[in-house]
């Protein structure tokens, strides 16, 4: 599978050479969709919790006579049927929302998303990506030059001045191979892979 290699301007100079393994898939849509559900499932934290109707407070008298007012029976206004009243079913912090995703079926999942970016050309590849000083204003003029408002740079080392210079631009994310998700490279519009980490990815998902 060839790539496109971009200079500094962010043009094409030449082709690289990428392992089909990992660029050069299939796409498959229903991995990827659980691949991607997986992911944000298992990021949730079960931190919400609801009251039953044992729990909210409320009076025990009942609030009007049994017979004769035309209205419903109700014994008490924690009902869940009351505006007030306790849920029936309350979510609880011990909820457990994570999915399980077997370790083949992930690599496949982000190797089919590899592969459907180099497809679309949204996926490039770059000598390397750094800056000589942790500054945010020349990490931002260089994507201005090549032309990217939102990127994804996979480097195969990402140094303290590159982390520093890119933690403050919003639509930008500089990971390293082994932080590389499956919701950001379907989030950001392009991705630019250094060639150090094209091998790191050839080990991880061919």
């Amino acid at each position: 599978m060839q790539l496109e290699l971009l200079n500094e301007q962010g043009q094409a100079a030449s082709k690289f050479d990428a392992p089909e393994t990992v660029f050069g898939r299939e796409y498959n849509e229903d991995l990827v969709h659980q691949v991607v559900v997986a992911f944000q499932a298992n990021a949730r934290q079960g931190t919400r919790a609801q009251k039953d109707r044992q729990m909210v407070k409320h009076s025990t008298k009942k609030p009007f006579k049994q017979k004769g007012t035309g209205r419903a029976r109700a014994g008490m206004t924690s009902s869940p049927l009351w505006r007030g009243g306790g849920r029936i079913f309350p979510n609880s912090p011990e909820e457990n929302f994570t999915q399980k995703i077997n370790k083949k079926m992930y690599r496949a999942g982000m190797a089919s998303i590899f592969s459907q970016l180099a497809r679309e050309g949204r996926l490039a590849v770059v000598d390397s990506i750094k800056v000589d000083s942790p500054k945010t204003k020349a990490l931002a003029a260089k994507f201005k030059a090549m032309n990217l408002d939102s990127v994804l740079v996979i480097a195969e080392e990402v140094d303290e001045n590159l982390y520093l210079a890119s933690r403050n631009l919003v639509n930008v994310l500089v990971v390293e191979p082994r932080f590389a998700d499956p919701l950001s490279l379907v989030h950001y519009k392009k991705v630019l892979v250094t060639k150090g980490a094209i091998d790191k990815l050839k080990e991880m998902f061919a």
